[in-house]
């Protein structure tokens, strides 16, 4: 029950930071309803799981969360000082593009499950939290991390074979061009 006060408080101080550019758009629906911002707040996420399971281009909602929210946030990280904020994104892109690449493999898994895009959306949600330790931040370093440690000398062997071979493979084909 803690918890869920804990929550509440930190909902109800989100809605209300002026500094925030939902603020307004809550402002404005409180004036109009007289409904408290909280309940417009937790209504439109029950309304937006309920279409996420229900309704048409629920993949475009899903995406649209999980690219432009960050993709914004990554830029603000660019174009700021700090190198803290740059590694936070920068975690969330690599885990987001682990985890296209495992679910194109498993499409055909996933169609069948009718709240699938509910869940997605939930773990994008999670992924980007804007907590100090987030779903990207925990995957990456109890998942990817170790993995990519391990593999990283003979992927860089790899890479450098094959960045070898298309060079002299351009070469040559170069010379063979200016030969004819």
């Amino acid at each position: 029950m803690a918890r869920i006060v804990a929550v509440k408080e930190y909902l109800e101080k989100a809605l209300k930071d002026e500094s925030k550019p939902w603020t307004k758009m809550f402002v404005l629906a409180e004036e109009k309803t007289g409904v408290d911002r909280l309940y417009i707040f937790v209504g439109s996420l029950v309304l937006l799981a309920v279409y996420l399971v229900f309704g048409l281009g629920q993949q475009l909602v899903c995406n649209i969360l999980g690219f432009v929210y960050p993709a914004y946030q990554s830029m603000k990280a660019l174009e700021s000082p700090k190198k803290e904020d740059d590694s936070k994104w920068l975690t969330y892109w690599v885990v987001f593009a682990v985890f296209t690449i495992v679910e194109f493999f498993s499409e055909y898994i996933v169609s069948w499950f009718p709240v699938y895009w509910l869940f997605k959306c939930i773990f994008y949600v999670w992924l980007m939290a804007p907590t100090e330790y987030n779903g990207s931040l925990i995957i990456y370093r109890r998942l990817i991390r170790p993995k990519f440690i391990q593999y990283q000398p003979g992927l860089d062997r790899l890479l450098s074979t094959a960045r070898d071979t298309a060079v002299k493979t351009a070469a040559a084909a170069l010379l063979t061009n200016k030969e004819d």
